[in-house]
């Protein structure tokens, strides 16, 4: 059996301690591919000595700190790569793409290394990896199971270790599908954050390229190598510089879906499994509450039996009228029924969406983030076969409302069922929410995915969130107080911009900070630094006592809107010689700011 080629994180520490060269991963790479047999993974993949000559070009004259120096990747076939056909796995539709995907071209200039292209169920259309004239996908678990799609291919040469990462597309779920289905992680980001240009659409306006990664770090990396702003891409959007670091899990609160939402088809294995993997998870937040689905769904129902359906005929429509007998029955079945909306139903379904989105978005203001089965059940090739589109929406039924309702999304694995089939978990928030969602999915899977079936730990005493704006930070004179205090650091935030930040003068000269509430609205504040901090109820009163006026505890509330307890300063005591020292943003920026002046 072929070596696995090993995770980005495995491949940079063997680099960097010379017991690896690119040159010689390309070897195990071929290897894997050769010992891979004629299983339907690939579509076509880079010539052996064009390989061999990248791989030796960055050995000589690499920069071994690139973000994914010597990283082997795939790229689902629907994705360009110049000098190679894109399929989208239809053969009589290919065509040689004459550049990069701007998504590729970045992943190639952080130093990674494109092994091929992947196979996909048709047109992206389907999320079983049964669609396509390549072949039928299996399950790296075996036993005739489906591998899920449509990004099957790039799923299964993650899971088989032939590559350290690839990128599929999500449209309804193929970024998250074929993660559960093949014991990998899943990271379908905000939509634009990857440059959809150069991608065969499926639902230009929903369409996501996905990332698949053995762990959840490596989908990080990825993500943050691939990100990016182009102008041959309309739909492209920055991640917010404020988005870049991840909120802490203890700081989330958790939604689980109402009891009477979660459908299993009978998967009673299916069922223990999101149980189990829920109280696990609720041992890592701040708080869980339950909430309905039904808006969800119903968004999720218009993707293929409202308007949106048609437009996968905007790309689709001439080939399909002139190629018909080129398009496999099912797929032409599923793109035919856009032809039955006009443009009234269009902006009827638009209008019903905007509806739904208002009433998810109340969603989001108690809770941060969603967890749900990434499918309720599974099944092999075979049951697939009887009955190909009622069971392609089945596996949708947890997926296939992200994109209309703009959520990001981590999938996760979640151990194994009695009877030996994956269980998984999907991690939603709403847009923008990408690293916070990896940083929990990251503890969940790092903090007791292997031990799933064992009872967890019972829940944490509920604890008291803290704002520190000034001393009580880490490195400064008075965080031990909240250490001793039985206190863990949750994260870092800012202030909503509502806030002013003041020093005023101490005997020890060190200096006190103020932070002073000085508006209604954002004219008059700043957004300051803080952190938050978990402190047991307990051992309020004893901090307040210790707190010196003109300082107290009340208020605060944070750039997303969530309002915490924190330090606070008197107005009064702000006045000159106090120092205004808001235009710094936080404490820790004027410290550094001040020692660069002396």
């Amino acid at each position: 059996m072929p070596e696995p080629v090993g995770s980005i994180s495995d491949l940079r520490t063997a680099y960097r301690d010379g017991r690896l060269t690119p040159a010689d991963q390309v070897e195990r790479v071929l290897d894997g591919l050769a010992g891979s047999g004629d299983g339907p993974v690939w579509i076509s993949t880079v010539p052996a000595d064009e390989l061999r000559a990248r791989a030796e070009s960055l050995t000589r004259h690499g920069d071994p700190t690139s973000p994914l120096y010597g990283i082997p990747f795939a790229v689902k076939d629907n994705i360009d790569v110049a000098g190679m056909v894109t399929t989208a796995g239809c053969p009589d539709f290919g065509y040689e793409a004459v550049e990069d995907a701007p998504v590729v071209r970045r992943l190639l200039d952080a130093g990674a290394l494109l092994v091929g292209k992947t196979n996909l169920d048709q047109f992206a259309t389907g999320l079983t990896g049964s669609r396509s004239p390549y072949g039928r996908c299996e399950s790296v678990f075996g036993g005739g199971l489906i591998s899920g799609g449509s990004s099957s291919g790039s799923a299964l040469a993650v899971a088989a270790g032939q590559v350290s990462f690839a990128l599929g597309t999500d449209t309804a779920g193929s970024g998250r599908v074929p993660a559960a289905l093949n014991g990998i992680v899943g990271l379908k980001p905000t939509r634009g954050l990857l440059s959809t240009a150069g991608v065969v659409p499926a639902c230009r306006s929903l369409d996501c390229v996905s990332v698949f990664t053995p762990d959840v770090a490596g989908a990080v990396d990825v993500l943050h190598a691939a990100r990016g702003v182009t102008t041959a891409d309309p739909w492209g959007r920055p991640l917010p510089a404020e988005r870049v670091v991840a909120r802490m899990p203890g700081t989330l609160r958790l939604g689980v879906p109402w009891a009477e939402d979660l459908e299993f088809f009978g998967d009673t294995g299916q069922e223990a499994r999101f149980a189990a993997g829920v109280q696990l998870l609720r041992t890592l937040v701040g708080s869980l509450r339950s909430v309905p689905l039904g808006a969800f769904f119903a968004a999720g129902d218009l993707l293929y039996q409202g308007p949106w359906v048609a437009e996968r005929l905007v790309g689709l429509g001439d080939f399909l009228r002139s190629r018909p007998e080129s398009v496999l029955a099912v797929t032409r079945a599923v793109l035919d029924t856009g032809g039955r909306y006009d443009a009234v139903d269009a902006f009827r379904g638009h209008h019903r969406l905007r509806e739904l989105r208002a009433q998810v978005d109340k969603l989001w203001q108690d809770v941060d983030v969603l967890v749900v089965p990434t499918v309720g059940t599974t099944f092999t090739l075979d049951e697939i076969a009887e009955d190909p589109i009622g069971r392609n929406a089945m596996l949708g039924r947890y997926t296939q409302f992200a994109n209309l309702l703009d959520l990001a999304a981590v999938t996760v694995p979640n151990g194994f069922t009695p009877t030996g089939r994956p269980a998984s978990l999907t991690l939603l928030g709403p847009a923008f929410s990408d690293t916070t969602l990896a940083r929990l999915a990251a503890d969940l899977t790092t903090g007791g995915a292997a031990n799933l079936d064992v009872a967890p730990p019972a829940p944490r005493p509920t604890d008291v969130l803290i704002a520190v704006v000034g001393r009580h930070l880490r490195g400064e004179s008075r965080n031990g107080e909240l250490l001793g205090y039985g206190g863990a650091f949750a994260g870092a935030a800012r202030t909503a911009p509502l806030y002013r930040l003041y020093r005023m003068d101490t005997a020890d000269g060190e200096g006190l900070p103020g932070l002073v509430r000085v508006a209604p609205d954002t004219s008059a504040g700043h957004p300051i630094e803080v952190e938050l901090w978990r402190l047991p109820s307990a051992a309020l009163g004893g901090l307040l006592a210790g707190v010196p006026a003109p300082l107290s505890l009340g208020w605060v509330r944070l750039h997303d809107g969530r309002d915490v307890l924190g330090f606070l300063c008197e107005a009064y005591a702000v006045s000159p010689p106090a120092e205004d020292i808001s235009a710094s943003g936080g404490w820790r920026a004027y410290r550094r700011s001040a020692a660069t002046r002396r």
